[in-house]
């Protein structure tokens, strides 16, 4: 009997979205070991990394770091935490969470809420070290976007020792304005000042760590072309397409439907995978892909590796399906 879908799921759907989250957290933090299912390793060469199977958590659902244990006892390849901002900040007003269970998705407009890169350096310093660790990086909300890169760079400068690869996260809907960094006056600039730092850790530490760029869905095909352009003159090391969409279209007659914020979950999966595919056809292997959005069935991930992606993440898909969503895509990868 699979436990999460038929009693812990219905429990924690009984409470607010933001409520369930937190406290489901709050057991993974304190009872890791109740998440232990056995591992299916399916080991995977991704940017010079070697990841225990290709299925990785998503960034946004442990922002703080605080349930690495946990994430690796559920048999997850690898773990992205974050979105980590330089000072801590309270995100946007609540209610800003919303479960959309007939469309199986969810809509946030968080806003990069976190307890900042000090709080999360402490606690990555606990983390287990036979787990692949991403670091998702994004901007305080009061800073402007011509000094977004110092915000930035704080963060990879104080979490370098930590991760294992560094995501900038260019995409988020929920940050006003932050989505323009993919525009080319801002994005080359961006890349080119956020490597030039890396590789002086890199070159300090001895040790070749990862930067990547995670993605709008809603970019046209003109704008990904651009994007796709500049990520290969910067030699970019990975990509993860998508985050979540503004489009709500397919989920308007929910009844949260039209709430603000990004959409995720089954109504993303074409859209991801036709970016996906995009950049797959334009960059033709020179930089890998990570495949998320809307990943629900190991079919589901099957189709993004075909799609071009060489690991895939997962987060919506896993508030609805739980730990076996895991076991269920390496077995079918």
């Amino acid at each position: 009997m699979d436990f999460y879908k038929s009693c812990l799921r219905p429990a924690l759907f009984m409470l607010p979205p933001e409520a369930a989250h937190n406290l489901t957290l709050a057991l993974c933090h304190w009872f890791p070991a109740m998440a232990y299912q056995p591992l299916i390793e399916k080991p995977t060469d991704l940017m010079g990394l070697t990841l225990r199977n290709p299925v990785g958590l998503s960034a946004g659902l442990d922002k703080n770091a605080h349930c690495l244990p946990a994430w690796k006892a559920m048999g997850f390849g690898f773990v992205e935490i974050g979105t980590v901002t330089p000072q801590p900040q309270c995100g946007n007003p609540k209610p800003r969470l919303f479960r959309l269970p007939r469309s199986q998705a969810i809509i946030n407009r968080l806003g990069f809420n976190g307890l900042g890169m000090e709080v999360v350096a402490e606690n990555l310093s606990k983390r287990p070290n036979d787990l692949i660790v991403g670091v998702n990086i994004g901007k305080n909300k009061n800073t402007s976007l011509e000094d977004a890169v110092t915000d930035y760079n704080k963060v990879l400068q104080r979490l370098y020792p930590y991760g294992d690869y560094f995501t900038l996260n260019i995409s988020s809907p929920n940050t006003p304005g932050l989505r323009t960094l993919q525009q080319r006056v801002y994005l080359e600039p961006l890349l080119m000042q956020m490597q030039e730092a890396l590789f002086l850790l890199n070159q300090k530490s001895g040790i070749k760590k990862p930067l990547v760029v995670k993605i709008a869905p809603d970019l046209t095909e003109e704008e990904l072309n651009e994007c796709a352009e500049i990520f290969l003159e910067c030699q970019l090391d990975g990509i993860i397409a998508t985050n979540t969409t503004l489009d709500h279209s397919a989920v308007l007659q929910e009844p949260c439907g039209q709430e603000a914020g990004g959409l995720s979950g089954a109504p993303l999966y074409i859209r991801s995978t036709e970016v996906l595919r995009f950049l797959s056809g334009r960059l033709k292997n020179k930089i890998p892909l990570i495949g998320v959005g809307g990943i629900l069935s190991g079919q589901d991930a099957l189709l993004k590796m075909i799609s071009g992606a060489e690991a895939i993440q997962i987060y919506t898909g896993f508030i609805y399906r739980g730990p076996a969503l895991i076991k269920e895509i390496v077995s079918a990868l």
